[in-house]
C-alpha cells in the first residue's frame, strides 16, 4: 500500500505533519478530516505532489531552485481565466467550514489561497488576506475584487460580519449559490437537446439545398425540357433551392444585422426593457423566464434579509441583480414604497408579473414579521416549478422538432419523387 506524506492543519491553526498509509490521496484527505484536521498538501512518497500542494512547489527543481515565468502584466489580464459559479460556490463551502471549525479568518484564507487552482481566485484571495492583515474588514477586502465578488455577496458578508455570524452567512451564500446554479443547469441541459437537433436539421437542408438539389434540377431540366412541367411542389422546392444559393448570402447578413440590433438595443434601458417585456410574453418560454425571475428575485431578497441586511438596502441590491427590466423596475418601486412605510404588495401587483400566490405570501410574511422565510418558500416553489416547466419543455420540444424535421425531408424526398414518375411514365409511353 502507497505511503502518503501529509501537512494539515488542526482547530487552532496549528500545523501537523505526517504519514500516512492508503489506497489512494482522496482516502488520506478523508482520514485527516476525520481527526478534524484541514489537509494544505498530501505528496505520495515518489511522485509528484498533488494538487493540494502549495503553489510555489510547481516550479522547485531537484537542487532546490525554483523557477518562475511570469508574462507581462496586459498578457496576464488578457488571458487569466474567469471565476466560475462552481468555483465561488466551492470557495465559500470551504471557507465557511474552516471558519465554523474554529480558525481565524487570515489562517482560512491563506490555507484556500494554497490550494486554489484558478489563478484569479488565488490572487483574489491572497489580496484580500493581504488586506485583512493591513486591518481592513472582510466585505472592504472583498470589495477590492469586483471582477470575483458581485454587491450581493459583499453585502452579505457585510451583514455577516457585523451580526458575528460570518460562517452562517457563508453557508447561506453557499445554499444560495448552489441552488441557482442547479437551476441554470437545469435549464441548460434541457435545452442542448432541441439546439443539437436544430442545428443538424439547418445542417441537412443547406447542405441539400446547396448540393444535392442543383443536381437534380439540372437532370429534370434535361429530361423534361421545360421547368414548367415540373410538378408544383417540385418547383416550389427548387425555387427554395435556387434562393438559398443566389440569396444566402444576403440572408446570412440579415441575420447578423438582427442580432447585432438586438445587442445594440441591450445596451439601452429602453432596448433592454422591451426585450425583456418579449421574454416574459412569449409563448412557450414565457412561463419559464417568469418563474426563474420570481424564484431569483425571491430568494436573494430572502437571502439577504436573512442575513441581517436592512430591507431598503437589500432591495437596492435586489434590483441591481434582479436581471430583468420589468422585474428591476417592480423592485424600485417596492423600495419606494417601503421607503414611505407603504406595503410591498401594491407595486409587486402593478407589475402584472407577480402571480396573486406570491403576492398572497408577501402579504403574509409582512403582516406576521417572517417575510424571509415566506421569500424563500415562494422561491422553492417557483425552483421546482421551473423543473417541471423544464421537463414538460423538453417533453414537447423533442417530438415537435422530430416531426418538424421529417415533415422538410419528406416534403424534398417527395418533391424530387414526383417528377421521376412523370419521366417513368414518358419513358413507357414512348416503348
Amino acid at each position: 500500500m502507497p505511503k502518503f506524506r501529509f501537512t494539515a492543519m488542526d482547530a487552532k491553526g496549528h500545523e501537523t505533519e505526517g504519514l500516512i498509509e492508503a489506497e489512494s490521496q482522496n482516502r488520506v484527505i478523508a482520514i485527516l478530516r476525520e481527526k478534524n484536521l484541514f489537509p494544505t498538501k498530501v505528496e505520495e512518497i515518489g511522485k509528484k505532489t498533488s494538487g493540494l500542494s502549495a503553489p510555489g512547489a510547481k516550479g522547485e527543481a531537484k537542487g532546490g531552485l525554483k523557477t518562475e515565468i511570469r508574462l507581462p502584466s496586459f498578457l496576464t489580464a488578457l488571458f487569466r481565466p474567469g471565476v466560475s459559479s462552481k468555483q465561488l460556490t466551492v470557495f465559500t463551502r470551504q471557507l465557511a467550514t474552516l471558519l465554523d471549525a474554529g480558525l481565524p479568518l487570515l489562517r482560512a484564507l491563506h490555507i484556500l489561497q494554497k490550494q486554489e487552482q484558478n489563478l484569479t481566485l488565488r490572487d483574489a484571495i491572497n489580496s484580500m488576506a493581504e488586506a485583512v492583515e493591513g486591518g481592513s474588514t472582510f466585505a472592504e477586502a472583498m470589495a477590492q475584487q469586483p471582477r470575483v465578488f458581485d454587491k450581493l455577496y459583499v453585502n452579505m458578508i457585510r451583514a455577516g460580519e457585523a451580526g458575528g455570524a460570518l460562517e452562517k452567512v457563508l453557508e447561506r451564500l453557499a445554499d444560495f449559490m448552489e441552488k441557482a446554479q442547479r437551476v441554470r443547469n437545469k435549464i441548460k441541459g434541457a435545452m442542448v437537446y432541441p439546439i443539437v437537433v436544430l442545428l443538424m436539421t439547418v445542417g441537412i437542408l443547406t447542405f441539400m439545398m446547396l448540393v444535392i438539389l442543383p443536381k437534380f434540377n439540372e437532370i429534370f431540366r434535361d429530361l423534361l425540357g421545360d421547368t414548367g412541367q415540373m410538378p408544383p411542389l417540385t418547383k416550389f422546392v427548387m425555387g427554395v433551392s435556387e434562393a438559398v444559393i443566389h440569396h444566402g448570402p444576403l440572408v446570412v447578413g440579415a441575420l447578423v444585422a438582427l442580432v447585432i440590433l438586438v445587442r445594440l438595443m441591450a445596451r439601452t434601458k429602453k432596448g433592454r426593457r422591451l426585450l425583456d417585456i418579449l421574454k416574459l410574453r412569449a409563448p412557450i418560454f414565457g412561463t419559464l423566464v417568469q418563474k426563474g425571475a420570481i424564484s431569483t428575485f425571491s430568494r436573494t431578497l430572502g437571502t439577504l434579509l436573512t442575513g441581517g441586511v436592512p430591507m431598503l438596502q437589500a432591495l437596492t441590491i435586489v434590483k441591481d441583480v434582479a436581471g430583468n427590466e420589468v422585474i428591476s423596475n417592480a423592485i424600485g418601486q417596492v423600495h419606494d414604497a417601503v421607503k414611505e412605510g407603504e406595503s410591498m404588495v401594491a407595486p409587486l401587483e402593478a407589475s402584472g408579473v407577480f402571480p396573486g400566490m406570491v403576492l398572497g405570501m408577501v402579504q403574509v410574511g409582512e403582516e406576521t414579521g417572517d417575510l424571509p422565510g415566506m421569500l424563500m418558500k415562494v422561491a422553492d416553489t417557483y425552483d421546482d416549478e421551473v423543473d417541471t416547466a423544464v421537463d414538460a419543455l423538453t417533453s414537447i420540444i423533442e417530438p415537435i422538432l422530430i416531426i418538424l424535421l421529417a415533415v422538410i425531408v419528406g416534403t424534398i424526398v417527395v418533391a424530387m419523387f414526383m417528377p421521376m414518375i412523370q419521366i417513368i411514365g414518358r419513358m413507357s409511353e414512348q416503348a
